[in-house]
């Protein structure tokens, strides 16, 4: 599970892919809402959860080190995901778990964890109020 420090990491993983990191204030609650997964030591990847009130959770800023390049890279990620799935199966009466993803490769990710494409080509909007 995260700690505060953790959001640091991210911003700079964020950066590194060329992606503006979002606000903190915006990602969930420190404990259930983030996952940071290691190897022999070294952070690899990360990915927040948040809970509805409905049936509906949502697994997003999935995010690894641009610079880890190890052969268990692709295997941190698919675990990170796995991990999440679990946490929502855990915290109560969940059905359906949405992501929205744009990158080829974590699709296939998330393909390979049973998760099915809705619509393809979408646009995100957010409005800061």
């Amino acid at each position: 599970m995260l700690n505060e420090s953790d959001y640091d990491t991210f911003c700079s993983w964020w950066k590194d892919w060329r992606w503006t990191p979002p606000s903190v204030d915006s990602l969930p609650e420190n404990g259930m809402g983030g996952v940071m997964v290691s190897s022999n030591g070294v952070e690899v990847c990360g990915g927040f959860v948040y809970l509805t009130n409905s049936k509906t959770a949502w697994i997003e800023f999935i995010v690894s080190d641009f610079k880890y390049r190890e052969k268990d890279r692709q295997e941190a990620i698919l675990y990170l995901i796995n991990v999440l799935i679990e946490l929502v199966k855990d915290s109560g009466d969940y059905k359906y778990i949405y992501t929205s993803l744009k990158n080829e490769s974590l699709i296939n990710t998330y393909a390979s964890c049973g998760f099915v494409k809705g619509s393809a080509r979408c646009t995100e909007m957010i409005k800061t109020l």
